[in-house]
């Protein structure tokens, strides 16, 4: 099975040879790190099992965000400093599409677009929100943006979670009901008017397809349990790339072959694509660098955690709440007690490796 990083590796080179002229600075970053990330090319630690007399190399990981190795155990990580949010009330997931009129300019303009879907969104669900009519307060929610389908095409679209109840004007907890939030077509409505009208101060307007305005956008929301369960939910699409090392199956002749899941029957599919397209369409996902793609607003919103604690206070519920999203596991970085992976014996430590200062060749 191959991996990302081999991809970059056999085919980046001539791939960046035919396009580098074209890629931002973020797009060359993300291939560089993908390509060395736990090679000799970032150094590491090389160690010895007194066991089986063998030598074992550790090297270091790129930590790029977009990287496959690299994502692995932050969802727990981040979990843990997420307890302080939680409270005692059932959340939804609420999900805002970008219509497909709209995904060439976004694709040529991320900064901008990906901020206005950012704001758009935001600014309709919570305005919504506080409608009498649904909850009657301000909600609490926190926004990932992701941009793919499970077979790597360019969908931009932004999942909140968002807390079943808000604090209203008069510092009274208002608790939605428990399967219903707020209806999605004003919501969708409200989302697309916002959109359009924060897209008409930016230079873009007129790179639109005017039937964007005229036709419905996807808005979608379900009930996801409690804050831990809502938490826990949310977390893997925080962490998640494009495409994860196990679903590529083979790298033959040019052609990348990979698994995905189809969304509407459930079942899993194959796909097969020229190594060239495959790096296209992963590409297209490297957020802009400094790019901020977990956002809070409402009640979470760094500036209303006073509002937050309001709420708690009135739920009844604990400051020290916690998620347990450890399982009551002790996380330990690897390199400290290395072990053999033939016999278990803890390594004996040899020397630190030097970063190769030349990479790739």
């Amino acid at each position: 099975m191959a991996e990302v990083a081999d991809i970059f590796r056999l085919h980046g080179p001539v791939y960046r040879a035919k396009f580098r002229e074209r890629m931002p600075p973020s797009h060359l970053r993300a291939m560089e790190d993908i390509e060395r990330c736990r090679t000799e090319a970032l150094g590491g630690q090389l160690y010895f099992c007194d066991q089986c007399q063998e030598c074992h190399y550790s090297y270091h990981s790129c930590k790029n965000r977009h990287c496959p190795k690299c994502q692995n155990d932050q969802a727990n990580e981040w979990l843990d400093q997420q307890k302080n949010l939680l409270l005692p009330v059932g959340y939804f997931m609420v999900t805002f599409t970008l219509p497909e009129e709209l995904r060439s300019v976004a694709r040529s303009h991320q900064q901008i677009v990906y901020n206005i879907l950012f704001r758009a969104s935001s600014q309709a669900l919570l305005e919504l929100a506080s409608d009498p009519r649904f909850v009657g307060g301000r909600v609490g929610a926190l926004g990932v943006l992701h941009t793919w389908t499970r077979d790597l095409f360019y969908h931009p679209h932004v999942h909140y979670i968002v807390t079943g109840g808000g604090l209203s004007a008069d510092g009274q907890w208002r608790p939605s009901r428990p399967d219903f939030l707020v209806h999605v077509k004003p919501l969708s409505t409200l989302f697309r008017a916002k959109f359009r009208d924060l897209l008409k101060q930016t230079d873009l307007f007129q790179l639109v397809d005017q039937q964007a305005w005229s036709k419905d956008w996807v808005v979608h929301s379900q009930g996801v349990g409690s804050g831990q369960a809502a938490f826990k939910y949310l977390a893997p699409y925080i962490f998640r790339v494009a495409i994860s090392n196990r679903r590529i199956l083979a790298l033959e002749g040019g052609q990348v072959t990979f698994s995905y899941k189809d969304s509407a029957t459930d079942q899993i599919r194959f796909s097969t694509i020229a190594a060239e397209e495959f790096i296209r369409r992963f590409l297209q996902h490297i957020l802009p660098k400094g790019f901020v793609k977990v956002r809070y607003y409402g009640l979470l919103a760094a500036s209303n955690r006073h509002l937050l604690n309001q709420a708690r206070q009135l739920l009844n519920s604990s400051a020290a709440q916690s998620i347990h999203a450890n399982d009551d596991r002790q996380w330990k970085e690897t390199v400290d007690h290395p072990r053999c992976p033939k016999c278990g014996t803890v390594l004996r430590f040899v020397e630190r490796l030097k970063p190769k200062t030349r990479w790739p060749p």
